[in-house]
């Protein structure tokens, strides 16, 4: 009878390096996501507003005696406001990112490899952040494209040379609260939908609720309590709309600093190897 050595065998493969398990997961989801025809139907009507403004950029620049129709830094603004709508489907179709993984208690096996809790945190941030930038920033910019090509010259991007960073800005914190906020709604809960229903309730409870004691007390400062209302201050602010805001801006910046902060304490606190009961 043959004797197999089963001793210790040196590992001949290829040894990944370390702080790209992150990737692992965010191509995960991707590529899951891209296979539901709902979610590339929903991606696709992203794109809606886009064909609408690109079609008004022609028809200007072809018959330029129509009035109101010229591009302004402002119709920048509007289209990404009006984007807010995608952003707030996508995040709750992606509502599941950490409650899916709760629910089937894949933490414990996630983090019991080589997986920081910040790899894997960035790994459920990235997909978010890509498919809600696909929505705002890249249309953005590309109908910023669109105008120059089809104004024949560069004169309106060095007439508004803010319009870069300002779409740059915008988009970049309004994805990256609403990312941090349905990841942190993520992980108190075992269920997508009950994370949509709070991430529903943080967006519109919140506004309804700033409006209702903005009546009351004919204060305006009440918006701070609005992560809409604060987005909204900010996208105002980089645009260079001339309108007066609600709060400060600086008091905005802060909102949503602190609102960001929490959400990060929050996702330290709850992903975690093994679930503390107290």
């Amino acid at each position: 009878m043959p004797i197999h050595d089963q001793g210790y065998r040196r590992y001949e493969g290829v040894r990944a390096r370390p702080g790209r398990a992150w990737w692992v997961i965010a191509r995960m989801h991707i590529i899951a996501a891209l296979r539901r025809r709902w979610f590339l139907v929903l991606l696709t009507a992203g794109w809606i507003q886009f064909v609408g403004r690109a079609g008004i950029i022609v028809v200007s620049s072809t018959f330029q005696q129509i009035p109101g129709l010229e591009m302004t830094s402002e119709s920048f603004r509007n289209f990404l406001v009006g984007q807010s709508f995608f952003v707030f489907i996508i995040a709750i179709a992606m509502g599941g990112l950490i409650a899916d993984d709760r629910r089937a208690n894949a933490l414990q096996v996630y983090l019991s490899k080589p997986l920081t809790r910040t790899e894997y945190i960035l790994g459920k941030a990235v997909p978010l952040l890509v498919f809600i930038l696909g929505v705002t920033f890249v249309p953005a910019i590309l109908l910023l494209i669109v105008q120059i090509i089809f104004a024949g010259s560069i004169s309106f991007v060095t007439n508004n040379l803010f319009l870069l960073p300002a779409i740059t800005l915008a988009t970049m914190v309004r994805a990256l609260l609403t990312t941090f906020t349905i990841l942190a709604l993520s992980s108190l809960s075992k269920s997508r939908r009950f994370v949509a229903i709070m991430f529903a309730g943080v967006i519109f409870f919140t506004s309804a609720m700033q409006q209702v004691l903005r009546t009351i007390t004919g204060s305006r400062a009440w918006a701070a309590i609005s992560p809409g209302s604060m987005v909204d201050v900010v996208t105002d602010a980089v645009f260079r709309v001339r309108t007066a805001p609600v709060v400060p801006v600086p008091v905005a910046i802060l909102v949503i600093a602190l609102l960001i902060g929490l959400c990060l304490w929050v996702l330290e606190r709850r992903v975690r190897p093994v679930e503390v009961v107290a």
